[in-house]
């Protein structure tokens, strides 16, 4: 068997972009695919901008299934269902279900990889020297009931114990912390080793360090299908103009977003990603008194479940909801009105006039947990199916799956 030396990446948002940079590193042959003329023009282009340890608690709760109930017939609810019939949710949300006892063994494990992934990514960036609109202020998380704040404590052992440090804050300290938040709330805690920037300025930047690297990039390509081969694995891909192509490489990884679990049935794997549907909205501060009213420290509103970054002086994002509702990419009014309503009530004198709606599917995985390994085939391996916490997880598992090409780069199995 030959060694594997020559790897194709399918998909060049946040995790395929990492996992190219972590294989070059390690003396890879890499070429990557994507359907469009850049990287991270999809879920990787205007996220909510944490880097949040703080935010690694898996969903697996009867309290969310509960809640998505509830909130089902709620347009402006943070957590919509469509609860038109779909084999797919449905069976998806069953298995969501039966992850539930691992919750807290989950969410351990998922702080833990957002912390190893904080010094891979600051690495990446510096050694690359490109810059990604980087706010090292940390992240408050705020809370206006008592039982939410009471549930946080409750996060905030399995948080420790993943070896974060997150500190409770009384209102007092709240305001102390983000002088433009004037109203108050029931308490809060602060994580000041979080931290935020712009995924797609990082992505972009670091697809160029790939590129000085040798890296080869097919943009405005889609891969078609792929197809195992005794001493590799085929792909085929279709240009802009209509035009298809073939080529063989020792392996492939797929980091193909919502698209990985069709690409994955291609090769005999069962990846179960399901879209869950998130908004933002980009609020351009073109006044200085707007530039003077917003707030420079990240938040996040655990009732509304609305984060905030901070991206420079001129531009404040503000992101939020899951949407189970397919592959669909709709823009949604009344998805993104209780976006730009808490931005008025928080933050009354920053200007909303000039607000970027943006909607991206995120790649979900029944656990919680990405898929990052190889399949069942030599040659096949996935990094996927981060769900909310791409921006915050890639850099960790980008490494974890170029360990484990290296150790196979040699390999019959």
């Amino acid at each position: 068997m030959p060694e594997m030396k020559n790897i194709a990446i399918v998909g060049a948002g946040i995790t395929g972009i990492t996992t190219a940079y972590s294989l070059l590193e390690r003396g890879f042959e890499v070429t990557v695919f994507d359907k469009n003329r850049y990287a991270a023009m999809e879920t990787s282009f205007a996220n909510g901008g944490q880097l949040s340890a703080s935010n690694a608690e898996v969903w697996n709760r009867w309290a969310t299934v509960i809640k998505g109930i509830k909130w089902m017939f709620e347009p402006g609810a943070p957590l919509l269902v469509n609860p038109k019939p779909s084999w797919h949710k449905y069976s998806w949300m069953a298995e969501f279900m039966a992850h539930i006892p691992g919750y807290r063994k989950n969410t351990v494990e998922t702080v833990r990889m957002a912390i190893t992934a904080r010094q891979h990514l600051m690495r990446h960036a510096e050694k690359e020297n490109f810059g990604f609109e980087c706010e090292e202020r940390g992240i408050l998380h705020v809370y206006d009931k008592k039982s939410e704040f009471e549930h946080a404590g409750r996060v905030n052992r399995l948080l420790s114990e993943g070896g974060l440090e997150r500190r409770e804050v009384t209102p007092q300290e709240i305001r102390e912390i983000e002088p433009a938040l004037k109203r108050d709330f029931y308490a809060g805690y602060y994580t000041l080793s979080d931290f935020t920037g712009d995924i797609h300025a990082y992505t972009r930047g670091l697809s160029k360090a790939c590129e000085r690297r040798g890296a080869k990039f097919h943009y405005g390509t889609t891969v078609k299908y792929l197809k195992k081969k005794d001493n590799g694995i085929l792909l085929n891909w279709r240009d802009d103009d209509n035009d298809f192509f073939e080529g063989q490489f020792d392996g492939v990884v797929i980091c193909a977003g919502v698209r990985s679990r069709e690409l994955a049935a291609q090769v005999g794997d069962r990846i179960n990603i399901y879209p869950v549907k998130g908004y933002s909205i980009t609020v351009n501060l073109d006044d200085e008194a707007s530039q003077q009213a917003a707030p420079w420290v990240s938040l996040l509103d655990d009732e509304a479940k609305i984060v905030t970054s901070r991206l420079g002086k001129t531009k404040f994002r503000l992101a939020g909801t899951a949407e189970f509702n397919g592959y669909n990419l709709d823009i949604r009014n009344d998805r993104i009105q209780p976006l730009i309503k808490w931005c008025e009530k928080l933050f009354p004198e920053v200007s909303t006039e000039y607000s970027v709606p943006w909607a991206g599917l995120r790649p979900m995985m029944p656990n919680m947990l990405p898929r990052v390994g190889g399949g069942k085939h030599r040659g096949v391996f996935y990094n996927t199916g981060h769900g909310h916490l791409g921006w915050t997880l890639s850099a960790a598992t980008a490494e974890l799956l170029a360990e484990e090409v290296d150790r196979a780069r040699g390999s019959n199995v």
